[in-house]
């Protein structure tokens, strides 16, 4: 049965503070190669958990040159995993955001960003929060493409629903469309993942062009956010199913 929760809020972009709701939990996960920053907020045994996998973050500066921490400016997953009102609810950065690791590189964030290492540790980050429950995956930007990657390694995982906001779902052709240098180090997705499934687009989107994520989604359900841009989602509404 599809259930339709509401999360409406503004989310007004980079701001200089951000403080979890009190009833988030901020806890490192320690993986094989990074200790990964998350908050969570699990308050019951018999529900499915929503996991929220954060962006590249502030991976290039303005100039297009790699930063020395890729720990996100833009606030916008972390408002709306705060705003989601499940009982069981968690937030997981990107390996060396927040928390650089004595293993991280460079390459963990720019080239390697979706290398078989980092699949491989947020894999471990994940399955130590689901914990054998049922999980909904959201990933927003290069976290979906990441998240989709999970998904397709790891069948053993109880995942019943993939959303993906402003997302990445084919590096190769992203890099090429910007002439950007391509991701070398990086896993593909291919195919998307074979379960229910929804696709957020901002409307206005100059990073995760509408015209690529179209194509992307090919058939699938394909949700366009009016007057929205890739960090300023004005108002979303997620679609959980469950």
């Amino acid at each position: 049965m599809w259930r339709i929760l509401g999360l409406s809020l503004l989310l007004w972009g980079c701001m200089a503070t951000w403080i979890a709701p009190v009833d988030f939990v901020q806890q490192n996960i320690q993986t094989s190669d990074f200790e990964i920053f998350t908050y969570q907020k699990i308050t019951s045994d018999a529900q499915p958990i929503h996991i929220y996998i954060e962006g590249d973050g502030h991976a290039f500066d303005a100039r297009g040159i790699p930063t020395h921490d890729p720990t996100p400016h833009n606030t916008f997953l972390r408002n709306l995993s705060a705003s989601d009102t499940h009982p069981n609810v968690a937030y997981i950065a990107r390996p060396c955001q927040y928390n650089m690791s004595d293993s991280c590189t460079q390459s963990d964030w720019t080239d390697g960003r979706f290398s078989q290492k980092i699949i491989d540790n947020m894999t471990q980050a994940v399955k130590t929060i689901a914990h054998n429950k049922p999980v909904i995956l959201i990933g927003y930007s290069g976290g979906a493409l990441l998240s989709g990657l999970i998904i397709n390694q790891n069948p053993d995982i109880n995942i019943i629903q993939w959303i993906t906001i402003a997302g990445v779902l084919n590096h190769t052709d992203w890099t090429s469309y910007f002439s950007d240098k391509p991701l070398t180090k990086s896993a593909e997705l291919n195919p998307l993942p074979q379960l229910p499934q929804t696709h957020y687009i901002a409307e206005h989107d100059n990073v995760v062009p509408n015209e690529l994520s179209q194509k992307w989604a090919k058939n699938k359900n394909l949700i366009t956010v009016p007057n929205a841009t890739h960090g300023r989602l004005s108002k979303i509404k997620l679609q959980f199913n469950h």
